[in-house]
């Protein structure tokens, strides 16, 4: 499978400022390419002001999520502010390139900012299967809590889409390499760079790694595109050398 990482700034609040951005950065990726991942709330940038800028599942970002993931042929993911029945999410929104939706809602907010006041917690692992290949999608602040992305549906890519702020980077650095060691898995991490409206600024580090925790591409803190190639044989291998998941604990996730 090949992916592309697409890390840039965020314009505050302004989706279409930022449809148009990542319309010019999709559209700039020339080779093939089987899946595209964005950053966390990539229409608007992290906000805990959800009432003004929220969009429905019937809204333009979906929408233009749908119609580009169609004319590239590929999937594309990453999260966005919904409103349904009254609450608010920061949804992770997965377009299938035949116009097929699947979503997960970020389980664990970021209560150091008031996530948890703004937004309501989802309770619901996704696993996306795609081209023969079993993805997890997670959430920025998920990336600290290793039991929700435990392995145990033996997924092929862990994928993590975020605002990362600068102060934590050897963090976001240091636990995906983590998670990947101990899910044996490719893992992709897909921050935004730039200063937002908050003063916050974000160091890019996008990033995969193989399943023994080598760095096989990164980004440093500017706009910058990722391509690459994953192979899933190479990947089955290793877990059948080695057999590390079949020592596994076993566990009852309660959420």
């Amino acid at each position: 499978m090949k992916i592309s990482l697409i890390q840039t700034a965020l314009q505050w609040e302004d989706h279409e400022a930022n449809r148009q951005n990542f319309t010019r950065l999709i559209n700039g990726v020339e080779e093939e390419t089987d899946l595209i991942i964005l950053p966390e709330m990539f229409a608007t940038g992290f906000t805990m002001k959800p009432e003004p800028v929220a969009e429905t599942m019937d809204g333009e970002t979906v929408q233009w999520l749908k119609g580009m993931a169609i004319q590239k042929g590929c999937a594309i993911t990453g999260s966005l502010v919904i409103k349904e029945e009254e609450k608010y999410y920061n949804r992770l929104i997965f377009a299938h390139p035949d116009g097929k939706i699947q979503t997960y809602n970020k389980r664990h907010l970021f209560t150091l900012a008031g996530e948890d006041k703004a937004y309501t917690q989802g309770d619901e692992k996704l696993i996306v299967e795609y081209k023969g290949w079993k993805i997890c999608p997670l959430v920025c602040y998920d990336l600290r809590f290793p039991a929700f992305s435990r392995n145990v549906e033996d997924y092929d890519l862990l994928l993590y889409v975020a605002n990362w702020p600068t102060p934590r980077v050897q963090a976001w650095d240091t636990l995906l390499k983590a998670r990947a060691i101990e899910n044996m898995c490719y893992t992709a991490g897909v921050n935004r760079c730039g200063i937002d409206e908050n003063g916050h600024n974000y160091p890019g580090h996008s990033q995969v790694l193989d399943c023994f925790g080598n760095e096989l591409a990164k980004a440093d803190a500017d706009e910058h595109v990722i391509t690459l190639s994953l192979n899933k044989d190479a990947m089955l291998e290793a877990r059948k050398k080695f057999g590390f998941l079949n020592d596994r604990d076993r566990f009852i996730m309660v959420v």
